[in-house]
């Protein structure tokens, strides 16, 4: 079966964007990646960059660990203000919102019913695993569903801002095993968690 991968860039204190939520790696942004962290992106997991850094790289091999990527209403604002209605066209393209009524790009499939059961439905497909994107809010929301976490962590720390799981995830805690790391000069790290076991029980 299929796997939902959670592959997310995060700071050390554990916050994947500012509290605006923007890109932080976008322009005005508060993290610049090195040139490693790139490289090793490209070589690793070539198809989470977006199409318009694939063609600057010059990456027209076929996908390699997933087909499918999932997001959030707010995650994919964050293209269409730049222009963006399809960031990774190579991949098939899911957003959940339960706000847009219609896809601004006829290749993105806009999908206002349950996350959670949406994915497991996905998970019965034939084909690769499927990338959870973000943002934080859906990443709770799928919290269950998700059987790896892949943390690009940077070498920052904010303070303040979005959670990996978003501000309203439940208490719920699960055990996870790392089965691969990678660590670069530069200081960042890609840390590869596979679940373990469901270890939540009711609050007292």
């Amino acid at each position: 079966m299929r796997k939902l991968v959670y592959l997310i860039a995060s700071t050390l204190d554990g916050f994947i964007a500012g509290p605006d939520g923007s890109d932080p790696t976008g322009p005005g942004g508060f993290w610049t990646p090195s040139e490693d962290y790139l490289k090793h992106l490209i070589e690793e997991y070539p198809e989470t960059l977006p199409g318009a850094a694939r063609a600057a790289f010059g990456i027209t091999a076929e996908n390699v660990r997933f087909d499918t990527v999932v997001e959030g209403r707010k995650s994919y604002e964050i293209g269409l203000a730049a222009g963006v209605s399809d960031a990774y066209p190579h991949l098939e393209h899911v957003v959940f919102s339960r706000t847009l009524t219609e896809s601004p790009d006829p290749q993105v499939k806009v999908v206002a019913d349950d996350p959670a059961q949406t994915v497991r439905e996905l998970k019965r497909q034939g084909g690769k695993d499927i990338w959870l994107v973000g943002g934080g809010d859906l990443a709770g929301a799928l919290y269950g569903e998700i059987d790896q976490v892949i943390v690009k962590l940077s070498p920052l720390t904010l303070g303040v801002g979005i959670p990996m799981f978003g501000r309203s995830a439940s208490f719920a805690p699960n055990a996870w095993n790392l089965v691969e790391h990678t660590v670069l000069g530069s200081g960042a790290a890609f840390l590869t968690y596979d679940r373990v076991a469901d270890t939540t029980s009711p609050a007292e």
